[in-house]
């Protein structure tokens, strides 16, 4: 069982763009520029560490350098179980699975973004990770304080987050210390997220949520704000609207997954935050971060140890030797063949269905397991459409 996770603010580096200039998935870079009229391959080649804190650059880099690890590893066949994502990568997780296609993902976060910068100028927080205390007592620390400070991620045992004004944020680390933590440190980031702070913001993008209109997914995606697993559309608009000042719940997203079978973690996107906190939540964890083109051999190692037996690994073959996907031949909105249900048998040449006026003509022999794409949805070159199980 495997689970897809995507980082939040606060992953994002410099020149974290530069390893995938001459990936076939670059082209997501291109795409999103056009769609948020900015310049994304400039930030993620060019911008330095200060320029990408502003909120605004943070989450537009971060969930586009996401996508195109994502892009990348769906061309080596690989789906998983369930998929969640730390606060931004929420975003990201809704646009892997089709709840938000692309267009709409991109002109979401750039919508939080813009929302979250204005309501950090109107209402100025930081935020600091408490290391080393229980959740209780961080709380408590916050209490103490008695002002305007709270929990905005319980991340992994022994590592909870506190924001607010930079006062209240000051006096609850005092007291956190107090209480024992072995380190308060402060974050590279522009506001007090996931607090009542943000509460200006929620109104705004509430209705940006509610016009990209979020689709069912196949895939479950677990939630931030109750740490449970949701395929209904209509569940996320009011779900992305509570996440902007609802506490970030990682430890309990993660053993959510747990609970669910799933033992197998790959954080797709900057940094390896996310792995680290899984190691430190659950012991059984097998975890694993990819970000650069260079790691996507590691993950076909990684997965291919335990996904099939050793006489079934063959040069050239990496993984999933019964599996393909068929992908998009261009960008628009795809239509599916509709008189091909799941389980049918598909030869070479067969036409799946229409992304705008190009045939999607499957290049394998194979039966149908489920459309991955749905009808209606606007699509992106090398998008994946279908999966196959090969005869």
């Amino acid at each position: 069982m495997l689970a897809f996770t995507f980082p939040g603010q606060g992953s994002q580096r410099p020149g974290m763009g530069k390893p995938w200039v001459d990936h076939e998935s670059w082209e997501l870079v291109t795409e999103a520029s056009d769609i948020a009229e900015r310049d994304v391959a400039d930030l993620l080649l060019n911008a330095d560490a200060e320029t990408l804190k502003d909120t605004r650059n943070a989450q537009l880099t971060t969930f586009v350098s996401s996508l195109m690890v994502l892009d990348a590893v769906e061309r080596l066949g690989f789906e998983p179980s369930l998929c969640a994502g730390h606060s931004l990568g929420e975003y990201t997780a809704l646009t892997a699975n089709g709840a938000l296609s692309f267009e709409d993902g991109v002109r979401l976060v750039v919508e939080r973004a813009a929302a979250m910068h204005e309501a950090g100028i109107k209402s100025p927080g930081v935020m600091s990770a408490v290391l080393g205390l229980e959740d209780d007592q961080v709380e408590t620390a916050c209490r103490r304080a008695d002002s305007d400070v709270w929990v905005a991620n319980f991340n992994a045992p022994g590592q909870v987050v506190i924001a607010g004004t930079s006062a209240a944020v000051a006096l609850a680390s005092d007291h956190a210390k107090e209480l024992g933590a072995k380190r308060v440190m402060s974050l590279p980031v522009s506001g007090a997220f996931h607090t009542p702070l943000m509460a200006p913001a929620r109104e705004r993008l509430r209705e940006a949520i509610a016009l990209a209109k979020p689709r069912d997914s196949d895939v479950p995606i677990v939630s931030n704000v109750d740490a449970k697993a949701h395929d209904q559309g209509n569940e996320w608009t009011t779900l992305l609207s509570a996440q902007l000042s609802s506490p970030v719940r990682w430890k309990q997203c993660l053993q959510t997954m747990s609970e669910n079978g799933i033992n197998n973690f790959v954080e797709l996107g900057p940094g390896g935050v996310l792995t680290g906190m899984a190691k430190r939540t659950l012991e059984s964890a097998r975890t694993l971060s990819i970000s650069t083109p260079v790691e996507l051999d590691k993950l076909i190692e990684w997965i291919g140890a335990t996904s099939l037996p050793a006489q079934q690994l063959h040069e050239g073959e990496h993984l999933f030797a019964v599996e393909r996907l068929v992908v998009s031949p261009g960008a628009g909105v795809f239509a599916p063949n509709k008189s091909i249900a799941n389980g049918a048998r598909i030869s070479v040449g067969d036409v799946l269905g229409m992304v705008g006026e190009q045939e999607v003509r499957s290049l394998f022999d194979g039966v149908l397991q489920s459309f991955i794409s749905v009808d209606g949805e606007r699509l992106t070159a090398h998008q994946p459409i279908a999966w196959l199980r090969t005869i």
